[in-house]
């Protein structure tokens, strides 16, 4: 598969993704060829699935980055799906009420996951919220 691709000074090169040789652990290769730039790489397949995991939840946020102004919305009001404001990447995994406190479990960007406590009043503010239903 090729993928055309820019560099941040907008010279072209074209990524090309195939399986690695037959010879030896499974691999997938991933080379880059143009005026600017040569490399080439592998990777497991299972870390091939994590990048193209990661490269879907960038691409997906980076069509929604701009597509509404941030909201703020009650720690009990959070949706699995919502995405936190802020520098990095957090997105809502599962809420859970607990009388006047809610537990977040949150993902990062880089696939890690950690839980916080907050009172159900709390102010979160949201880069993206989730339309019930999708």
């Amino acid at each position: 598969m090729s993928i055309e691709i820019r560099d941040t000074e907008g010279r072209g090169a074209v990524l090309e993704v195939a399986p690695g040789a037959s010879e030896g652990p499974d691999q997938v290769a991933l080379l880059i060829d143009g005026p600017s730039a040569h490399a080439s790489w592998s990777c497991t397949p299972a870390a091939a699935r994590e990048l193209a995991a990661a490269l879907v939840r960038a691409a997906t946020e980076a069509e929604h980055a701009r597509s509404a102004e941030p909201v703020t919305v009650k720690a009990r009001e959070l949706l699995r799906g919502d995405v936190r404001d802020g520098d990095r990447l957090m997105t809502v995994e599962a809420v859970r009420t607990d009388g006047q406190n809610v537990q977040v479990t949150w993902t990062s960007g880089s696939g890690r996951s950690w839980s916080q406590m907050y009172a159900a009043e709390a102010d979160i503010r949201l880069r993206r919220r989730l339309r019930p239903g999708g």
